[in-house]
C-alpha cells in the first residue's frame, strides 16, 4: 500500500511554526507539505513523486517483467513518434504538474515544445503511461488517474503485466472516460494520435511464472438427459 513517506535527512523540514501557519481558514485544509521546490534540494538518490503535497518514495525497483513491458512499448512508441512534432521521453523525466504535483510517469508524450525544460516538463503531457506493478498499483490507480484528470492530460494508458491488460481513459469535461480495455490479442489504437497502433501480443511476449495460465475457453459438461 502506497503511504506517504518522509523524504530524510536530506530535505528541507518544516518547523513547529510553518506546520502551524499551514492550516488554512477556508475548510481547515492545509498548503503542501512538500514542493518542487523541495524535490530539488532532495540529496539522495532514491526516486520520489509528490501528489498533493505528500511524497512518496517510488521503491522498489521496478520489476524485470514491468521493465520488459515499458521498453516495449517505448520501442513501439519511439518508431512512431520519430520526425513528428510530439516527443516522446521515458522515465525517469519529471513531470511538474503543479508546485505540489511532481510525478514520473513510465512514459509520456509532449506536444508542446515549450513545456521541455532542461531538467524537467513543465505541465500536463498529451499522453501519460503508467505501467502497474505491486508497489505502486494504488497510486497509479486512484491518486495518479484523478490528478492526470485534475491538470488536463488528454490520454492516460494504464498497463497491468499480468494478467496482461491496457486500459485506454481518454479525457472529457474534466474526468476519465474508458475509451478502451484491451487484452493480449488486441491491438492498442491511440484516440488521440490516429494511426499509432500497438499489437499487445508483442508487448505482453513473456514467460509466464509459476501460478499463472492463460485464459483460454472451456467445454462445459455434457447435457443430462
Amino acid at each position: 500500500v502506497s503511504r506517504p513517506l518522509s523524504p530524510g535527512a536530506a530535505r528541507r523540514k518544516l518547523s513547529r511554526t510553518e506546520e502551524d501557519s499551514a492550516v488554512g481558514e477556508a475548510g481547515g485544509q492545509g498548503k503542501p507539505r512538500y514542493t518542487w521546490a523541495d524535490y530539488q534540494t532532495w540529496g539522495d538518490d532514491r526516486r520520489w513523486e509528490i501528489i498533493g503535497g505528500d511524497a512518496y518514495e517510488m521503491s522498489p525497483s521496478p520489476t524485470s517483467r514491468h521493465q520488459r513491458v515499458v521498453g516495449e512499448l517505448h520501442a513501439a512508441m519511439h518508431g512512431w513518434f520519430r520526425g513528428r512534432p510530439c516527443q516522446l521521453f521515458v522515465a525517469p523525466m519529471d513531470v511538474v504538474l503543479g508546485e505540489a504535483d511532481v510525478v514520473q510517469p513510465d512514459l509520456l508524450v509532449v506536444c508542446d515544445a515549450r513545456q521541455i525544460r532542461r531538467t524537467h516538463i513543465a505541465g500536463a503531457p498529451a499522453l501519460a503511461v503508467e505501467v502497474l506493478s505491486d508497489s505502486s498499483l494504488q497510486r497509479d490507480r486512484l491518486l495518479k488517474t484523478d490528478l492526470y484528470a485534475r491538470h488536463g492530460v488528454k490520454e492516460f494508458w494504464l498497463v497491468t503485466p499480468w494478467p496482461p491488460i491496457v486500459e485506454v481513459l481518454l479525457l472529457r469535461e474534466g474526468r476519465y472516460e474508458v475509451h478502451a480495455v484491451l487484452g493480449r490479442e488486441r491491438t492498442l489504437a491511440s484516440p488521440s494520435f490516429p494511426g499509432l497502433q500497438i499489437p499487445l501480443r508483442e508487448v505482453f511476449d513473456f514467460p509466464l511464472e509459476p501460478g499463472e495460465a492463460p485464459l483460454v475457453p472451456q467445454e462445459p459438461p455434457a447435457p443430462r438427459y
